[in-house]
C-alpha cells in the first residue's frame, strides 16, 4: 500500500516540478530579454570607459545645455576623428546596403544623417542594427561589432553633421535621486515597460523591451533618441536631470533588487508570484486530494 501510495504521489509531484521549472525559467530577466548576450554587460562596459576616456566635449549646441547636462552628471563625449576611416570601411559593408553610402537613406531605411552618435550607438550596441528584415521590429540580440567597431560606426555617422544629433553620453549616477527616479519612470515609462521594467505587448504586434540588461548609456540614448515605438523625451520633456534619475532607478532598483520579502521570482511582478501561488497552492490541494483518496 505504501508503494502504491508514493506511485500515485510521484506523478502529480512529478508534473507540478516540472510545470514549476518552466515557469521560473520562462519568468527569468534573462528569458524575458529574449537573447540577451552573457557578456553584453561587459561589452557595454568596455564600450562607455572608451568614450569616458574620449576628450569630453559637448556636441549639442548651446553651452548652457551642455552645462546643464554635465552637472546632472550626463556627459556627452566626442569621439576621435581617427575613428571616421575604419568606421566608414565597417559602415559600407554592413550598412550602405540599407542606409545609402552616405548613410542618407534609402527605399528600404531611414536617413541617419543628423541623428547624432547617441542614435547610431544604441542601435548597434544593443544589436539591433544590423537588421535582416527592415519590416520587422529590431529586438535586442548580440551585437554583431564590438565596442571599438560600435564608436567607429558612430564617429563615422556623426561626421557628415558634426554637432547635431544626439551624443554618446557617458552617465555618472552618483547624485541621483531614486525616490525621484522612481516617481518619473512610474509616470513616464511603466506603461509600456511595466513596473518591474520586465517590457509588455503593445498594439499592431509591436512590444515594449525587456529593461534588465540594458546599460545606462543605452537608457538615456533611448529617453533622448526614442527608438522604435518609444515617445521621444527632450530636455524640455525631462531635464537632464531627471534623465539620470531614472537611469539610476532602473539600474540599481529594477535591475539589481534588494528582495527583503524573500525570492524575487525573476522581478517580474504580479505574473510571476500569481503563478508560483497557484502552482504552490492547486499542487498543495491536489496532492492533499490524492491522500485522502488513498485513505479513503
Amino acid at each position: 500500500m505504501r508503494r502504491l501510495l508514493r506511485a500515485r504521489l510521484l506523478v502529480p509531484a512529478g508534473v507540478a516540478a516540472g510545470v514549476a521549472a518552466a515557469g521560473l525559467l520562462t519568468f527569468t530577466p534573462a528569458a524575458q530579454a529574449g537573447t540577451a548576450p552573457s557578456g553584453s554587460s561587459s561589452s557595454a562596459s568596455s564600450l562607455h570607459a572608451s568614450t569616458a576616456s574620449a576628450s569630453v566635449a559637448p556636441t549639442t549646441s548651446g553651452a548652457a545645455g551642455s552645462a546643464s547636462a554635465k552637472a546632472a552628471g550626463i556627459n556627452p563625449v566626442t569621439l576621435p576623428s581617427s575613428y571616421i576611416a575604419p568606421g566608414e570601411a565597417l559602415f559600407a559593408a554592413n550598412c550602405a546596403s540599407c542606409h545609402g553610402t552616405d548613410a542618407v537613406g534609402t527605399s528600404r531605411a531611414p536617413n541617419l544623417q543628423g541623428l547624432g552618435a547617441g542614435t547610431i550607438d544604441f542601435w548597434v550596441s544593443t544589436g539591433r542594427m544590423p537588421l535582416a528584415d527592415p519590416t520587422e521590429q529590431a529586438v535586442r540580440k548580440p551585437p554583431r561589432f564590438n565596442a571599438l567597431q560600435t564608436l567607429e560606426i558612430a564617429a563615422y555617422v556623426q561626421s557628415f553633421t558634426p554637432g547635431v544629433g544626439v551624443p554618446i553620453y557617458h552617465v555618472n549616477l552618483s547624485q541621483a535621486n531614486l525616490a525621484q527616479g522612481q516617481s518619473l519612470f512610474t509616470l513616464n515609462c511603466a506603461a509600456c515597460h511595466t513596473i518591474t521594467g520586465a517590457g509588455d505587448a503593445l498594439a499592431d504586434g509591436a512590444f515594449a523591451p525587456s529593461l534588465h540588461v540594458a546599460t545606462p548609456t543605452q537608457i538615456i540614448e533611448a529617453i533622448r533618441t526614442g527608438p522604435g515605438n518609444m515617445p521621444h523625451f527632450s530636455a524640455g520633456n525631462i531635464t537632464n536631470a531627471q534623465a539620470r534619475d531614472i537611469v539610476a532607478y532602473v539600474h540599481e532598483v529594477i535591475q539589481h533588487p534588494t528582495n527583503r520579502g524573500g525570492f524575487g521570482l525573476g522581478g517580474n511582478g504580479p505574473v510571476a508570484e500569481g503563478f508560483v501561488a497557484l502552482l504552490i497552492g492547486v499542487g498543495g490541494l491536489l496532492l492533499v486530494a490524492f491522500w485522502i483518496g488513498e485513505r479513503a
